[in-house]
């Protein structure tokens, strides 16, 4: 039977190797980004049926309620049904609470939560009646504890951790594996290269997570038998601190 994967938040870092991963497995891959990004996820569609994969690339603005309804009706229609679904929208950003701003709070709700809300929902709206499906969440420390000067990522964060526990009550009894996953650390890419001055140290004592050792969880949950599904999934290097 085909099968039809969606990333939503297909970035550089670990977005791409989850493209890479599942497309691996055989699965025709969805990947979006915003807009202003399409030239990029259009080539990493291209570079994965160029490894002899399938893959698409669309921009989409995920906080946009009508263009996420529309995503995934085009792809349900075009590519084949969902059977796969991936909330990877990251949204950190650091400031003290009292130079946060109303619109940078929103924004990054809007990104981390609402837009993961909406994922979550169509998601569920086409799995539901097939009665089988997997929808992922990737969170982070956030999801678990608020740092200083991350409240608009951390309230984000938990907010969308909480989504995934009530979907997951709800859409597991009719078949829908629904899982968070919590990455405790910095994640490799260009990302952390930008943001970490002593990356090239950090990857060398362990504390940075690979993006394509994290990608191969995902397809572990995604492959998980229904008696013994995982919901959440706690991820870090080996030396990273707790």
């Amino acid at each position: 039977m085909a099968r039809t994967g969606l990333v939503i938040g297909a970035g550089d870092g670990l977005g791409s190797a989850l493209g890479r991963a599942f497309a691996r497995e055989g699965l025709t891959m969805c990947l979006t980004r915003r807009a202003r990004h399409q030239d990029a996820v259009e080539a990493l569609a291209a570079a994965i049926r160029a490894e002899g994969g399938a893959a698409h690339g669309f921009g989409v603005d995920a906080r946009e309620e009508e263009a996420v309804v529309d995503l995934f009706a085009r792809i349900e229609r075009d590519m084949g049904p969902l059977d796969l679904v991936i909330f990877n929208i990251g949204a950190n950003v650091r400031y003290p609470v009292t130079e946060t701003s109303t619109r940078v709070y929103r924004k990054v709700w809007e990104m981390a939560a609402f837009a993961g809300f909406l994922a979550g929902r169509e998601a569920a709206r086409v799995m539901g009646p097939r009665g089988r499906g997997t929808i992922l969440f990737t969170g982070a420390t956030a999801s678990l504890r608020g740092g200083a000067g991350f409240s608009a990522f951390a309230g984000a964060k938990h907010a969308l951790r909480a989504l995934a526990q009530s979907l997951a009550r709800e859409m597991g009894p009719l078949g829908v594996h629904v899982a968070h996953v919590v990455i405790d650390g910095l994640i490799d890419g260009p990302f952390a290269a930008d943001l970490v001055p002593d990356l090239e140290a950090r990857r060398a004592a362990g504390g940075v997570l690979a993006p394509e050792a994290i990608a191969q969880a995902y397809v572990s949950l995604y492959k998980q038998p229904a008696s013994a599904w995982t919901h959440e999934l706690d991820l870090r290097p080996h030396a990273e601190k707790w």
